[in-house]
């Protein structure tokens, strides 16, 4: 046993030293390896001002803490200090700690697009100011603020009253948990869904709440995701888009942020800002307020949202919908057309050329002639499935026609193909099946004349087949030093590399794409697109040829199962180049996965294992007398603090302690007053410290009775070595009272050394109690000037029962549990708490706290029974 107990705890450092390890790891991944970010900053050209809102003081009274605003800049911020609106109002709630002067990005773009059109349309941006509420850990408030809202929008629609064109609905943008205070609404009784037809909300977590550390929370959650899901037909006037940050928000990670899939599928839309056409970047948390493309897609749909007739966002429910699809998932490279054409005519005195090679290329510079290139399809049609176009020409005119059974060289009438086309970072690209075209005799390209301009077309027929190449994915343990490997010929401007397996999140991959080129002229940019067939996760990457690109590929949303297509990385390539494309799993990524999607739920983790721990020391205790092992960390800071104490103070004498006195039923009643009228965390604080000190004193006893227990043997060795002249009935007699004296003394430090380490994890399990209630602690710190009493309060009565708990048992010891007839019950309990805090904490946090008491209350009875 000795030599075993003595390697138990250097075995466990090294186990738990390498978990720690792998979890920094981990956590490095996440926190500090991304992408750069590529966002601009938005700024203001004039002071911004926010106009106080004066509410009715009803209103006033019942939310003292909110206050509502209204954005403005210079002559406009003047011209709106009398209340005279004219505009089209939209709300903006911040989100957890989130200040109400976010607004300002949105605000500012809005009103240099209105001045551009002369203000024919303008935007009122309103804001609400929750008092930077920690929201996102604490659930009690989210109620309160949804009715706060529901308050402003009453407002807000008054200041239109009497206007020729008065709304009749407020168009909501919402960051972080602003997104989800804006769906609670229609939860309400008494709301009114026409309230609201448009909502946009950025980076908030629609699915499950980050830590769901109270019941408030996680039942608001409940109550807003099951009145979408079970009355989605109810919404279905209400058009709601998600935007996600990306994997450079490591706050709030994107798969949270999809709205529920059993919700409108017809009126809601999930992007992540890596997928936004002319965005394609990541956002933290925060910049995604402010970050320029995201926030001039905002406002471009904004505008393209406006109804003519009634000068206010549309209320029809199809169009708000294909205007978001066209400025956050497809973009053509054209301005926005609810009712485009279906037929056009090609007029202008261009020469027309016709192109009988099935792979064409046209470069243009400084050309004052327009020109139409004509593709017959009927000797094409055998021999090819597709047909790829691709134009770096940028700009939002036509550029790409069908012609209809035309047997001429000259079409006058066509169909416009070009809405068919997609909008990537340095071209606009056309693929068409030619099989859904059965009725199109020719394909038209339209060469403008070119004044300074500088573009180039190209165009292929293809087969499918030849430009698709499965790729499969290399296994999650290969640990990078396997890979697979293609190799693209130098044919092809477009290719389809389909990552065969590649379909659950816990997968990461650094994708390699080497390109070689034959000759050293220079080539437009390739570009390389992750497409996610499954939700709007793409990323894109641009890069000179020939080049050496490193890609990450990672999933935010596992695939559905009723999902066979698989993920593809889209390859946009120069003609006469090679491209070489290599697949590794990547280790470090796959932590940094774990993490991400886990890290929620590390608390659980670390509680589960105390608990077993506490488990075996009781066994132990029971078995051998001696709690062998404590929590390394903990007790290794626990040593530091002795130490310094040590310093400034004294040791005393190791003595046994009353378990209840006056004194001490005193200071439960006291604390438990504090938790009923302030707040319960404060209390659990208060008696956190006190046991605290209590440890590192009984600490600092221990050492101090141990190092005089060692210089006593010492000394008495040295003794025994020096009485030779004595006679030996004496020295029998003074070595029978040493050995007493030592035996007492020994078994004294021993028992107290045992109950130290005892209390240490109880301490430690304690530790983790505070930290999951301090989100409470913090929030009713910051209200104090509102209110003194925390309502609604989450761990009021946890926090009584463990004071009433903790205040005897941090003066326990070892002896009273030995003879205890519950100590092989209370020895049994934490495995099955340790496994039920498993089971029910992950997605609940604030439930460990109840298993954690339960096996401190057994402690307690042991003591006394």
């Amino acid at each position: 046993m000795g030599r075993v107990g003595r390697r138990l705890p250097a075995v466990a450092a090294v186990l738990y030293g390498a978990l720690a390890a792998l979890v920094l790891l981990g956590v490095r991944d996440v926190l500090f390896v991304y992408e750069e970010n590529r966002c601009s900053m938005t700024y203001m050209y004039e002071y911004p001002e926010y106009l106080k809102i004066k509410l009715p003081k009803k209103t006033a009274r019942r939310y003292p803490a909110y206050e509502l605003y209204l954005y403005g800049e210079g002559n406009y911020a003047e011209e709106n200090k009398n209340l005279i609106l004219t505009g089209i109002p939209i709300l903006f709630l911040p989100g957890n700690a989130g200040s109400y002067k976010q607004v300002r990005s949105l605000g500012s773009i809005a009103l240099r697009k209105a001045e551009d059109l002369d203000f024919k349309y303008h935007f009122n941006f309103f804001s609400v100011n929750f008092n930077e509420e920690l929201v996102a850990l604490y659930g009690g408030t989210l109620q309160r603020q949804t009715k706060f809202v529901h308050e402003c929008l009453k407002v807000i629609l008054k200041l239109y009253r009497g206007q020729e064109f008065a709304p009749t609905s407020v168009a909501i943008v919402g960051h972080s948990m602003g997104g989800l205070v804006a769906r609670a609404l229609l939860t309400l009784k008494n709301f009114k869904p026409e309230l609201i037809n448009l909502l946009i909300t950025q980076a908030t977590p629609h699915v499950a709440p980050v830590m769901p550390l109270d019941r408030y929370l996680t039942d608001f959650y409940a109550a807003v995701n099951n009145h979408w899901i079970l009355k989605a037909q109810d919404l279905r006037n209400l058009t709601t888009l998600s935007v996600a940050g990306g994997f450079r928000d490591y706050q709030v990670r994107s798969g949270l942020a999809f709205l529920p899939r059993l919700s409108q599928h017809d009126s809601a839309l999930s992007v992540v800002s890596s997928a936004v056409p002319r965005a394609w970047a990541s956002t933290d948390h925060l910049s995604i307020v402010w970050c320029k493309e995201l926030i001039l897609a905002t406002i471009r749909a904004f505008f393209d949202l406006i109804d003519e007739n009634t000068r206010q966002i549309t209320e029809d429910p199809k169009k708000r919908m294909s205007v978001l699809n066209h400025h956050f998932v497809r973009h053509p490279g054209k301005i926005f057309e609810e009712n485009p054409e279906a037929f056009t005519e090609l007029t202008g005195t261009f020469a027309w050329i016709k192109v009988k090679t099935s792979k064409w290329t046209y470069s243009v510079y400084n050309d004052s002639d327009g020109k139409y290139f004509t593709f017959p399809l009927a000797s094409h049609r055998e021999s090819y499935s597709h047909i790829y176009c691709e134009n770096t020409m940028l700009d939002t005119s036509s550029w790409i026609y069908g012609c209809m059974n035309s047997n001429s060289s000259v079409c006058l009438e066509a169909t416009d193909l070009s809405w068919r086309a997609e909008l990537l970072p340095t071209i606009k690209v056309v693929i068409l099946k030619l099989q859904d075209y059965p009725s199109l005799s020719h394909i038209v390209i339209l060469v403008p004349p070119s004044a300074g301009n500088k573009f180039t077309l190209d165009c292929e027929f293809f087969k499918e087949d030849s430009r698709t190449i499965q790729l499969p994915v290399t296994n999650l343990f290969s640990f990078g030093l396997s890979s697979s490997k293609i190799l693209l010929n130098s044919s092809g401007l477009f290719y389809n590399v389909q990552l065969q397996h590649f379909n659950q999140v816990y997968q990461a991959f650094k994708i390699h794409v080497e390109s070689h080129c034959q000759s050293l002229i220079e080539r437009k940019p390739s570009v390389y697109r992750l497409h996610i067939p499954w939700s709007h996760e793409d990323s894109v990457t641009v890069v000179n040829v020939p080049s050496f690109t490193e890609i990450s590929a990672k999933l935010h949303i596992a695939q559905p199962e009723n999902e066979s297509r698989v993920p593809v990385l889209n390859i946009y390539s120069s003609s006469d180049c090679q491209y070489e494309v290599i697949l590794k799993t990547s280790f470090l990524q796959v932590l940094g996965q774990i993490i991400r999607f886990h890290a929620g739920a590390l608390p659980v983790y670390v509680v589960s294992n105390i608990l077993l721990t506490y488990g075996g020391q009781l066994n132990t205790l029971m078995s051998t007398g001696i709690a062998y092992w404590s929590a390394v960390f903990f007790s290794t800071s626990l040593r530091i603090f002795s130490s310094l104490w040590l310093t400034l103070t004294r040791p005393t004498v190791l003595s046994k302690a009353k378990l209840i006195t006056p004194r001490r039923l005193c200071m439960v009643g006291s604390l438990a007053l504090v938790s009923w009228t302030t707040c319960g965390a404060f209390a659990l604080f208060i008696i956190y410290l006190q046991y605290l000190v209590k440890v590192i004193k009984l600490s600092v006893n221990v050492r101090a009775e141990q190092n005089v227990l060692n210089r006593d043997l010492d000394h008495s060795k040295e003794t025994s070595q020096n009485s030779i002249g004595c006679t030996v009935k004496n020295q029998d007699l003074i070595d029978s009272t040493s050995g007493a004296t030592q035996s007492l003394s020994s078994s004294t430090t021993a028992e107290a050394a045992n109950t130290l380490k005892i209390h240490v994890t109880v301490l430690n399990l304690f530790t983790w109690i505070v930290l999951l209630n301090l989100p409470s602690l913090v929030y009713w710190l910051k209200n104090l000037r509102y209110s003194v009493r925390l309502d609604p309060d989450p761990c009021r009565t946890t926090a009584i029962i463990l004071v009433c708990i903790l205040e005897i048992l941090m003066n326990s010891s070892t002896s009273e549990m030995k003879s205890s007839q519950l100590l092989k019950i209370a020895a049994k309990v934490p495995l099955l708490l340790s496994v039920a805090a498993l089971a029910f904490g992950r997605m609940h946090l604030y439930k460990v706290p109840h298993f954690v008491t339960f096996s401190l209350l057994l402690h307690l009875l042991c003591c006394f029974v």
